[in-house]
């Protein structure tokens, strides 16, 4: 355990952005992941809004300036070669598709959130730079309504497309996947991380022939729609872009611009998330579309639902007992069951970026007792064991790549003690 005085981190979080800032975009942590990678990119904008509100208005610009025609938003954008990164822009084969090298997926669609808590800090400065990004934050989520959404559910055609790689939510859909001809590759992770807190290779290998799949259809979505080998709908997606869609209507209220379908959207997704509570526990848990059932699975997604804006008596409960069974909440994946692995990935590590969104829905919605506790148990978390990408939930051991950019910006925004009204 090494716990510092808060002012210290403070400092540190900050350096940590300005190292693994690259003028204009910034990487989560240098080796593991090179690249502008969109969600983390998101929460870096909320974290140098706390020091320096144009730097974080660039970060949002680069993020939406990858855009591709058709609205989407990629989850990676290969600003400049780094041969240590598998899989890079050729193994993708998007060339020509959008603007610059980049992945064929998007990511979890945060941006509009973090937006909108940017523009607040300084509205004046920052309306015409919200004002430009409207239309673009407006085709992406269009694009997510257009293509990934079924009956109100916002489902993913790639585990990496929910930001959640190896969930126990995607296991039984991709144990249908046969990756035959997926051929011979060099992983990358597992050089800079060690493999037992990574996906394993027969996680990998399906990875990598989705993305084969994704290519030879040219990245087609209608192509692709025909025949989906991997369909889930994800509470992580659906509850993200529920609250992303009520603060980009809100922004746009305020900036007094013609709102269009958002309204509708709003109430498709609401009825959407409503099909996500499993009958059988009363959690929030994925929704496989091929077979139409219910994973069974609570993870820290389920916990996401306040951030949609639905409450649930039953989530309360289970978080009241995560809160309670684990020393560093929210778990990943639920800590009192078997398979709970506390230091794999998503199969049971605490994120302090999932925490983060956890607590937002939690104060937004009255329920300030618990949002206090998440709250303080990342500060906790941060304090004692430093700026990792995850941790046991149990124990605190940090894991995965470390001074990891989208944990300082969550420490400065919200989880640090100096952050007034968090």
């Amino acid at each position: 355990m090494n716990q510092v005085e808060p002012s210290s981190l403070d400092e540190q979080a900050r350096q940590i952005l300005q190292k693994n800032d690259k003028g204009t975009y910034t990487i989560p942590t240098a080796g593991l992941y090179p690249y502008q990678w969109n969600w983390d990119s998101a929460f870096a904008a909320w974290g140098f809004s706390t020091f320096d509100i144009d730097r974080a208005w660039v970060e949002l610009e680069t993020l939406m300036a990858g855009q591709w025609p058709n609205g989407m938003v990629p989850h990676i954008q290969f600003h400049s070669p780094d041969p240590g990164y598998f899989p890079g822009p050729d193994v993708w084969g998007t060339q020509g598709i959008g603007p610059s090298p980049s992945s064929g997926i998007s990511q979890p669609p945060v941006a509009a959130i973090f937006a909108r808590l940017i523009y607040e800090k300084n509205p004046l400065a920052g309306e015409p730079r919200i004002r430009a990004l409207v239309p673009s934050l407006l085709r992406w989520h269009h694009w997510f309504m257009q293509w990934r959404q079924d009956n109100g559910v916002i489902f993913v055609t790639h585990p990496w497309e929910a930001g959640r790689d190896n969930t126990h939510d995607w296991d039984d859909a991709m144990a249908n996947i046969d990756p035959v001809g997926v051929g011979d590759y060099t992983r990358r992770d597992t050089s800079h991380v060690d493999a037992s807190m990574r996906p394993t290779k027969e996680d990998y290998d399906r990875y990598i022939w989705l993305v084969q799949r994704g290519r030879s259809a040219g990245w087609d979505e209608g192509l692709m729609a025909a025949d989906r080998d991997f369909a889930v709908g994800d509470p992580t997606m659906t509850f993200i872009l529920l609250r992303a869609q009520r603060d980009l209507l809100w922004l746009m209220t305020e900036l007094q611009m013609t709102t269009g379908p958002l309204p509708l959207w709003i109430e498709t997704l609401e009825a959407g998330a409503a099909t996500l509570c499993d009958p059988k526990s009363g959690y929030f848990t994925a929704l496989d579309l091929v077979s139409r059932k219910h994973t069974g699975h609570l993870t820290n997604a389920s916990f996401l639902n306040w951030l949609g804006g639905v409450d649930s008596k039953a989530m309360q409960r289970a978080l009241a007992r995560m809160i309670e069974t684990c020393r560093y909440p929210v778990p990943s994946y639920d800590a009192q069951a078997c398979d709970f692995d506390g230091m794999r990935y998503w199969r049971g590590p605490t994120w302090a970026i999932m925490n983060a969104l956890i607590g937002l829905g939690l104060k937004d919605m009255g329920l300030e007792d618990a949002a206090e506790k998440v709250r303080a148990g990342t500060q906790q978390m941060i304090m004692d064991h430093g700026f990792a990408e995850y941790f046991h939930p149990h124990t605190g051991a940090p894991a995965g790549g470390g001074s990891f950019t989208w944990t300082a910006a969550v420490w400065l925004a919200w989880a640090s003690p100096s952050v007034k009204g968090a």
